[in-house]
């Protein structure tokens, strides 16, 4: 983009927020007031990982709250389709089929599968629409409350008919988890702590395995001291800052570093205040603002990004388990592999927020979604030797383990960061909402069309299902290469001028700018 323009963009910007002079807790001056906030937005730039570990170590605390209540989903996500696999429930909830055992029927496991998706899909949706009224802390512990409750059904129920409503009903709580926690995290946290901390989410998804009951029980763990910790965590200050509220915004800032500094906190505020005007000059925070103007893009990318995590295979080899059955492996060693592909995972979740400081987000997805898809079109052309070389299902097996490392250092974590960084901090926990409904619309297509490939019992393309999500990996592979920007090192009033600049997406690095057009 050429300097005139650049100048347009930054003239137009300090035009529309200039208008009004909001008072932070003292008087001063608009001018004043964005001298506080370049202050705060070069404090952001020079400030290292253990600089901000040691200001905002109580930021980091409670932003790991919200963040532990999306291991209930993750129970859902790996567990219920583990569950296939495994004698217990298949005895209790399938039927039996000569020479193949007890199976759970083709359309229940679509159920099972989809069912508590789509309670997630409309919990996000009731986060998008309550989080703006109550704010993360109230809306937290009520969803807390709710799964209390819903726990009860899944764990009591002795048909699978009452299987699938608890799922459902649980999901209502999972998807205002999902989506909140890490909305609360990039509104949290400053720049250098916030896409370590949002990765870390694809950590709680991480879930190991048992007997099918168990699992269900271990969830009531989670809500009860959740919730009490819930009534301590502080409100996000940008949700205070889009409500005017600027001594709250500076009590909270306040109360997440290490030690109160007003000089500090006012300056942070300062800068939440200047790029918060920014925005609400050409945005009111509404979802049908999402898909207008250049918010479609940043809609597009967030949506695509996360839903990435489905059309990278996840139903398939996320939690095979049952692949693993169905390949001929012996419980005892579907069980090995399977505890071992979740040590692996967490493993490669910590490894990711190391890489991500040296190569960004662009570079981990785009190169992660190639890796995916070979490792997939690997496993769908060893099947044809199966039948000829018994031993193929084990490299099989192993390649889905593969597969799972590559994911958790890769796609499962930077999913989860691109959406809080791309969008916008007035339309922010909206977007998070409908990225991770895309999500979720995904995955119930996905788990509804699994079981039929894989089951014995339905079209039994075994390891061939590999072929599918190949396809599908290898074309968001493209998508990323020619839509993902790198938001590495940006602020959020910086990415509101690139975006705003119409930058491609590849040159999203090289792109010089100065949110406050200073000299």
């Amino acid at each position: 983009m050429d300097s005139e323009k650049k100048e347009e963009i930054h003239s137009t910007h300090a035009e529309n927020i200039a208008a009004e002079e909001p008072d932070i807790g003292e008087d001063k001056s608009w001018e004043a007031l964005v001298d506080e906030a370049y202050a705060a937005h070069l404090r952001e730039h020079e400030m290292s990982l253990l600089d901000a570990l040691k200001l905002f170590r109580w930021a980091v605390l409670w932003s790991l709250i919200p963040s532990i209540a999306i291991v209930m989903e993750g129970y859902d996500t790996y567990l219920i389709t583990s569950f296939f696999g495994y004698p217990a429930f298949k005895a209790q909830f399938g039927q039996e089929h000569p020479g193949k055992g007890y199976q759970v029927a083709g359309p229940w496991q679509s159920a099972l599968g989809a069912g508590g998706n789509i309670g997630c899909f409309f919990g996000a949706l009731i986060n998008g629409y309550l989080i703006d009224r109550l704010g993360f802390k109230k809306l937290f512990i009520l969803g807390q409350i709710l799964m209390c409750g819903f726990i009860f059904i899944s764990f009591f129920g002795r048909t699978v008919a009452l299987q699938v409503v608890g799922q459902v009903l649980c999901g209502i709580p999972w998807g205002i988890f999902a989506t909140l926690g890490p909305a609360y995290i990039s509104e949290l946290c400053p720049m250098a702590l916030r896409p370590r901390l949002t990765a870390c989410v694809n950590m709680f998804f991480v879930m190991g395995e048992w007997s099918y009951r168990i699992p269900y029980a271990i969830q009531w763990v989670w809500p009860v001291p959740l919730a009490i910790l819930g009534c301590f965590m502080p409100e996000s200050p940008w949700w205070h800052v889009r409500r005017g509220e600027y001594d709250a915004a500076l009590g909270v800032i306040n109360r997440i570093m290490a030690a109160p500094d007003s000089e500090k906190a006012r300056q942070t505020v300062a800068m939440m205040v200047h790029t918060n005007k920014m925005e609400s000059s050409i945005e009111q925070g509404s979802f049908a603002e999402c898909f207008q103007g250049i918010n479609a893009r940043r809609t597009e990318i967030s949506c695509m990004a996360l839903g990435g995590q489905v059309l990278a295979g996840i139903a398939f080899a996320y939690s095979p388990t049952y692949f693993f059955e169905q390949a001929g492996l012996d419980p005892s060693n579907t069980y090995a592999l399977g505890l071992g592909g979740a040590a692996l995972a967490l493993v490669g979740t910590a490894i990711s927020t190391i890489l991500m400081h040296y190569l960004g987000r662009r570079i981990m997805y785009v190169g992660g979604m190639g890796l995916i898809s070979l490792t997939l079109l690997v496993i769908g052309c060893l099947t044809t030797a199966v039948d000829s070389n018994p031993t193929v299902q084990w490299a099989q097996s192993v390649l889905c383990i593969v597969w799972l490392f590559i994911f958790s250092v890769t796609i499962g974590p930077m999913s989860w960061v691109v959406p809080t960084e791309v969008s916008s901090t007035r339309l922010r926990s909206k977007t998070v909402v409908l990225a991770r409904n895309s999500y979720y619309v995904l995955t119930i297509i996905a788990h509804s069309i699994e079981p039929y490939m894989m089951n014995p019992t339905a079209w039994n393309w075994r390891g061939y299902t590999a072929f599918f999500w190949f396809g599908s990996a290898f074309l968001t592979f493209i998508w990323s290469y020619f839509r993902l920007p790198e938001t590495k090192g940006r602020t959020f009033e910086e990415l509101d001028i690139i975006f705003a600049a119409r930058t491609p997406s590849r040159q999203f690095r090289q792109f010089q700018v100065d949110a406050y057009a200073r000299d």
